[in-house]
């Protein structure tokens, strides 16, 4: 286990918010606790709440180019993540994380707010993976000797993503 204290105290100026898209009213994690056993992001938040973040629902909707694409219809579907896990976590400044996923995932720059609106809408998101993937035919288990990034589109109307940084 992992642990990354981020002082509640950090003092965000106002051109921090807007290089980094915040502003004084999005919450910052105070802790984020990686479990690599159970393959979990744990994350607790300056306003009191609390995610645990599963990494496969972190590495299928990765703010990556890889993942959503550099426009609205270009997002793919990941595929076969059941087992993915994060082998390390890199700060990106004072607004975000760059986690490097045990699949050799790692272009992915999750922004403060972004990580809260994964954790917000977690069960929905779940659920519009597991349809999409239902859909498409494809599975959560990766199948041994192949690719595990599906070149089935990921578009779905249930679910508006915020654009957040691009890798």
């Amino acid at each position: 286990m992992a642990v990354w204290a981020i002082s509640a105290n950090i003092e965000l100026t106002q051109s921090t918010h807007d290089m980094a898209g915040l502003d004084s009213d999005t919450p910052v994690p105070i802790q984020i606790v990686l479990h690599q056993t159970s393959r979990v992001l744990e994350l607790t938040y300056s306003d009191g709440k609390q995610f645990r973040l599963p990494c496969e629902l972190l590495r299928v909707y990765s703010p990556s180019a890889e993942v959503r694409g550099h426009g609205p219809g270009q997002e793919t579907l990941q595929t076969g993540k059941a087992q993915v896990g994060i082998d390390a976590i890199e700060p990106v400044g004072h607004y975000a994380i760059q986690p490097l996923f045990s699949d050799g995932h790692y272009t992915g720059i999750f922004s403060w707010d972004y990580l809260y609106w994964l954790g917000d809408r977690q069960e929905t998101l779940w659920q519009d993976y597991l349809q999409r993937l239902a859909e498409a035919g494809a599975s959560r288990e990766p199948v041994a000797g192949s690719d595990t990034v599906s070149d089935t589109g990921m578009q779905s109307a249930a679910v508006s993503r915020p654009r957040g940084g691009c890798g």
